[in-house]
């Protein structure tokens, strides 16, 4: 029982590590995400901790731009510093060259949005979103034919926004 609950506690703090780490509010995927593929905690395990963590007020969430993201508060700031001794050295420099390594992905995920729904006439609108620090760039709805060509028009403004964004920009203000 005493090797589980240390466990349990070493785990919870390693969720405040990268949450206070990351320097930026997270979006619970980006989360998952640094923690599943650095093999830490299981999906179920981390979705508990995350609930628990945020019942006992160590994050929050916040909704920034339309989206829910996590970040630490003071009472988790102050735990993770009285108890951060008790993680190991090897998680936390994975951590930290993760994010180092990831940091651009992970802001870039959460300043752009690229989202389709469908109308009442079967028509599908996409819309396009940029934001940078904290201000709308764009906001571009289109109505397309088909869901084919929604997936399109996401997938392409996601790899590929800053050049979009750039060409309309420049149509419009030379036109």
């Amino acid at each position: 029982m005493y090797e589980s609950t240390v466990e349990l506690a070493e785990n919870k703090l390693l969720v405040l590590y990268v949450i206070k780490s990351i320097k930026i509010p997270i979006s619970n995927k980006q989360i998952t995400e640094i923690i599943l593929q650095n093999g830490f905690i299981n999906y179920f395990t981390l979705q508990q901790y995350i609930s628990e963590l945020a019942s006992s007020k160590f994050i929050q969430y916040s909704d920034r731009n339309d989206k829910k993201l996590l970040l630490i508060t003071d009472k988790g700031e102050k735990v993770l510093s009285l108890f951060k001794d008790r993680l190991a050295t090897s998680k936390t420099d994975i951590i930290d060259n993760y994010i180092k390594d990831q940091i651009e992905n992970i802001k870039k995920e959460l300043t752009l949005t690229a989202t389709y729904t469908v109308d009442e006439n079967n028509n599908f609108i996409v819309n396009l979103r940029a934001i940078e620090n904290d201000s709308l760039l764009i906001d571009l709805k289109l109505n397309v034919a088909s869901n084919k060509q929604a997936i399109h028009l996401c997938n392409k403004w996601k790899s590929n926004s800053s050049e979009i964004y750039n060409k309309i920009m420049q149509l419009l203000i030379t036109s």
